[in-house]
């Protein structure tokens, strides 16, 4: 099976884009995290995480079926191509039914929203708690490409309330907060 390291080098190949990047950074995190509360394997989750997004970029009107393709002939599981394919289930007809499958959807879109809440806070994610994020959610102009639609249709999935999804995603992220440039400004 491919690892992490492999899941980065092709990451860095199709996806040019640092915004992005960091975007699927920021949803391993939030996903390896939830393998961890879930009893998940925290690498075979953290792959789908990092990888969901991978021909966004290159190929977005057919996102995800290119990436899942490739990531098939690479010998990845098919558990995560599973995962990538249910985050996109509008597209691919998919739907979200293992624990992964609903925690990467749960996490996509949140991910964005909680980054973005970081950077206009003096202490990024260091002090950030879901009363922020949940004001910024319903601020519908602020991170305007987050679709609010598909944040409550993750907490949905998860079955768990929208202040306690919103925690565990800022805990996944905080522990990145370094690599990903949320942390304190100095």
């Amino acid at each position: 099976m491919p690892d992490r390291d492999d899941a980065v080098a092709l990451l860095e190949q199709w996806v040019t884009n640092e915004g992005l990047r960091t975007h699927m950074y920021a949803v391993e995190a939030a996903v390896r995290y939830y393998a961890e509360l879930r009893g998940g394997d925290p690498d075979l989750w953290g792959l789908a995480g990092l990888l969901h997004d991978l021909d966004w970029e290159k190929h977005p009107d057919e996102h995800p079926l290119e990436a899942v393709a490739h990531l098939r002939d690479l010998g990845y599981p098919e558990e995560v191509l599973q995962a990538i394919l249910a985050h996109r289930s509008d597209f691919t007809g998919v739907e979200p039914e293992s624990e992964l499958d609903k925690v990467l959807v749960a996490c996509d879109e949140l991910s964005g929203l909680v980054y973005a809440a970081c950077l206009v806070r003096p202490n990024g994610i260091d002090d950030l708690k879901p009363k922020s994020v949940t004001k910024k959610l319903k601020d519908k102009t602020f991170a305007a490409g987050v679709s609010r639609e598909e944040v409550q249709r993750g907490i949905e999935l998860i079955g768990l309330e929208r202040s306690e999804h919103i925690q565990n995603v800022i805990a996944g992220l905080r522990r990145v907060a370094s690599d990903l440039g949320i942390g304190a400004k100095d």
